[in-house]
């Protein structure tokens, strides 16, 4: 239901419920962020438990999916949802199921792999960029720019396939390239396109289990790769990277939120209640008509209600003759 000015109505208890979730996963602009000790992939919020987490991610999903149905109609902004996160963080799972209610062609999912032969012969963004969604939809980035100052940067022979000039490639890369990320953002952002950034924050411990889990079942055998346990041996450098990309770019205009990830249904949970809160402060409406629409309207509804009224008669009428 809409109020009087055809704002979304949602119940102070569920808005409460929602604030709660999120606001704790915010990561405040200027904060200096040392991973992992700064934030808990194990976290579970005392006032949600697993049990109930259906009925809560259901009326989640729900709003949501009405949300992304006003911004649709409204066709002016646009939301990207960047979500990062380490091999087994729940990205996949976090998509499918937080995304479940919502209308799929609103709503269009892009994983960013390594980069083209094409890629590669365009500046590091382009990429991202043809991924953006247009006005009225939103853009699930499994993945984003953000690799390239993260596994980039974890992997600096990966640099060396960019053909940068010269001046391009020096000890001040990765300070330019957050400063060109942020600008970037900031301008998605005064454009219409809002950043919403999710780092599925998971433990070694729990990223260790999935691993096993993957190998041992079968039916998960596909999940795993052998790269896996590479990329496994520089969990360390990931944490410095997070912690640099989480502390130069969690901006006023595009903050970062730190998803616990440890426990499946609250990390999903949680993504959900900051989706819902950013477009909830984007405040999608479905347009109003002009009063001369409106009135042209009025008059088709008229036609359609005599134009029911008399097929009526006419039938009651060949009742009574026969």
């Amino acid at each position: 239901m809409d109020d009087q000015r055809g704002r979304l109505a949602v119940s102070d208890k569920e808005r409460a419920l929602l604030h709660r979730l999120a606001a704790p996963l915010r990561v405040a602009p200027g904060r200096k962020v040392s991973l992992p000790g700064d934030f808990d992939p194990g976290h579970m919020a005392g006032f949600v438990s697993q049990d109930a987490t259906a009925a809560d991610l259901a009326a989640t999903t729900r709003l949501l999916g009405e949300l992304q149905s006003r911004l649709a109609a409204q066709s002016v902004h646009a939301m990207v949802a960047v979500v990062q996160g380490l091999d087994a963080s729940g990205k996949d799972g976090v998509i499918a199921h937080v995304m479940n209610g919502v209308n799929p062609a609103g709503v269009h999912v892009h994983s960013f792999k390594v980069p083209s032969t094409e890629e590669l012969m365009h500046d590091y963004l382009w990429r991202y960029a043809r991924a953006l969604p247009e006005r009225g939809s939103i853009a699930m980035f499994n993945r984003s720019h953000y690799e390239e100052v993260l596994v980039v940067r974890v992997h600096p022979e990966l640099v060396e396939r960019q053909k940068l000039p010269r001046d391009g490639h020096d000890a001040h890369i990765w300070t330019r390239r957050f400063r060109e990320i942020n600008e970037w953002e900031r301008y998605l952002v005064d454009n219409g396109v809002h950043v919403v950034k999710l780092f599925l924050n998971v433990s070694r411990a729990e990223q260790r289990r999935r691993f096993l889990e993957r190998i041992d079942n079968p039916a998960k055998n596909w999940k795993f790769s052998p790269a896996d346990i590479a990329e496994r041996q520089h969990w360390d450098a990931y944490m410095r990277a997070y912690s640099d990309v989480l502390s130069e770019t969690s901006t006023t205009w595009a903050p970062w939120h730190v998803i616990p990830a440890d426990h499946k249904w609250f990390a999903r949970l949680s993504v959900a209640a900051v989706l819902v809160e950013e477009l909830i402060r984007i405040d999608p409406r479905y347009p109003t008509v002009p009063d001369a629409v409106a009135a042209e309207l009025a008059t088709a509804r008229a036609d359609l209600a005599a134009e029911d009224t008399a097929g009526t008669a006419g039938k009651n009428d060949k009742a009574h003759k026969g």
